[in-house]
């Protein structure tokens, strides 16, 4: 997904013309601490709920203060991910996206990008969800996905994590199911390392609690 399909439509950017106090009753809301200053069509920059705080006289047109703007932007055909890691980078609350004859475009908000995660990782779909433990060199999701079929699921997402000065990854997989013990089961066969598992239910018919009084039975 690019950045100009992420675009919010309903939050307006603000003018030169604009007092500093329309700017923070906007912030407040739309609950945001940035957003972009724009003359017709030319992103002027963003500004920060930070600078405006500092304001003696919020009747006074932001063209007019002398602030620090700050001057963020990706382009329309951005890939989501390089949007989210310049939002995190910069702390931002909003990215602007400009085309590339720098025209301001829109923006994209945090919550705009929440939503696409929440899509991306099935996270409305119901599911178990089961993080693995591997070393760098398995990370084979064919497998994986192998042995999540072989009990009649499927994968529906996964994410791999990786760790500073480990050959360790963790692999969180969501399954399309919450009876999930002949998966671990299988995965464990094969010498994975189920490191935690969420969401799971396991029907209880008694036999495990049958089983483990025979065994204490036998252990007398």
């Amino acid at each position: 997904m690019q950045a100009s399909e992420l675009i919010s439509n309903s939050i307006p950017p603000l003018k030169t013309s604009d007092s500093a106090q329309k700017a923070l009753e906007r912030m407040t809301e739309f609950k945001l601490m940035h957003l972009p200053i724009v003359n017709e069509s030319q992103f002027l920059g963003l500004l920060s709920e930070d600078e405006l705080i500092e304001v003696k006289d919020l009747n006074e047109p932001i063209g007019g203060l002398s602030l620090s703007l700050l001057n963020p932007f990706v382009y329309e055909d951005t890939h989501v991910y390089d949007v989210i890691r310049l939002l995190n980078l910069l702390n931002l609350s909003v990215v602007p996206v400009l085309d590339y004859k720098k025209n301001y475009l829109g923006l994209v908000t945090e919550r705009n990008l929440l939503t696409y995660a929440s899509d991306i990782f099935a996270l409305k779909e119901p599911g178990g969800i089961i993080v693995l433990e591997i070393s760098n060199r398995n990370n084979s999701l064919a497998h994986m996905a192998q042995i999540v079929e072989a009990d009649n699921a499927q994968i529906l997402s996964s994410y791999v994590q990786s760790f500073p000065d480990s050959t360790k990854l963790e692999v969180t997989l969501k399954v399309n199911k919450t009876e999930l013990s002949g998966i671990i089961a299988s995965f464990e066969r094969y010498d994975y390392h189920v490191k935690s598992v969420f969401n799971s239910t396991r029907t209880d018919d008694g036999t495990e609690d049958r089983f483990n009084s025979f065994m204490n039975y036998l252990n007398v």
